[in-house]
């Protein structure tokens, strides 16, 4: 079922006799890092209080962010103060809170969830995980296609890789598929995290690519100024997750409008509040997506974009 059409129908599906004025809700927020539960707080907390639960009059929120290492301990801990609903961002904080609870609602923001906790299916998902989900190795192999657009000439294109991500292994096959197909190599570089960003980049270098694709993870949309800036000092062109990270110095941004996705959570947990199980709630995916391409930074590796790749981007940054 196409996300549009599941979007209207939790908007026209009737939110049930609203609770707000009865109770105060508990709601988890768990991510990554602490990029992604700020998001949360900017996005979906106003578009929850337009609902009715507001943040100090009848809802709490329990925030926790954390990495890989951290992220199951975060998750038990959070169950632990028994919240009504838990906001998932991110493959590590969705598989950390399916292990954590198979009854407290889970709204997730990221990858589709595996193992018990995986849906029935995206229209009745069953059990207590429901939210918004994005194929994250499908994109980053477009991502490698509208980087070869802007460089033609390149042949030798590097993927950034997240070691632990839950599709790792999935996007750098995605990746080298859509890479055979334009006729260009892909390399694999995995790092660890911003300690070891620059050594990354210099293997980089040394291989001769001319060309990088960072995978989407939560982690480096954290680090989304320094991979920009790091790209930037070593002349490669760089397709990144989101237009927010093209705006950061990623030469391309293309993914889902993060704030469109962010505010669809809102309505989850107010479906969740009142009294919806989430098991009964359709998992949406989006249908719509940002292009957006940074001339600024274009310009400063002395790149030309191809005019007609200019003319498919929703916003160019100048």
């Amino acid at each position: 079922m196409r996300w549009a059409l599941l979007w209207l129908m939790l908007l026209a599906a009737p939110l049930g006799p609203s609770y707000a004025a009865e109770r105060v809700f508990r709601l988890g927020e768990l991510g990554s890092s602490p990029a992604t539960v700020e998001y949360t707080r900017s996005v979906t907390l106003p578009e929850l209080a337009k609902l009715g639960f507001v943040e100090g009059r009848n809802l709490i929120v329990d925030e926790r962010a954390g990495g890989a290492d951290a992220v199951d301990r975060l998750a038990r801990e959070l169950v632990q103060d028994k919240p009504d609903a838990i906001i998932a961002i991110g493959g590590d904080a969705i598989g950390a809170a399916s292990r954590a609870t198979s009854t407290v609602p889970i709204v997730v923001f990221g990858a589709l969830p595996r193992g018990e906790a995986a849906p029935a299916s995206l229209a009745r998902p069953g059990g207590n995980v429901t939210g918004v989900v994005i194929l994250g190795p499908e994109l980053d192999g477009k991502r490698l296609e509208l980087l070869h657009e802007a460089v033609p000439g390149a042949r030798r294109i590097a993927g950034l890789f997240v070691p632990w991500a839950l599709h790792r292994d999935e996007s750098e096959r995605e990746m080298r598929r859509v890479a055979d197909s334009v006729g260009v190599e892909m390399l694999p570089f995995d790092s660890e995290g911003p300690e070891n960003y620059p050594r990354v980049f210099e293997a980089m270098r040394a291989a001769g690519v001319q060309g990088l694709v960072i995978m989407a993870h939560a982690d480096l949309f954290r680090d989304r100024n320094l991979l920009a800036k790091l790209a930037l000092q070593a002349g490669l062109p760089t397709a990144c997750e989101w237009s927010e990270m093209a705006r950061a110095g990623c030469l391309l941004g293309y993914g889902p409008s993060l704030r469109d996705m962010f505010r669809r959570l809102a309505y989850y947990a107010a479906h969740i509040f009142n009294g919806r199980a989430p098991g009964e709630l359709p998992i949406e995916q989006p249908t719509r997506y940002e292009f957006a391409i940074n001339l600024n930074t274009a310009k400063a590796i002395g790149l030309t974009v191809p005019q007609l790749l200019l003319a498919r981007a929703d916003e160019v940054i100048e």
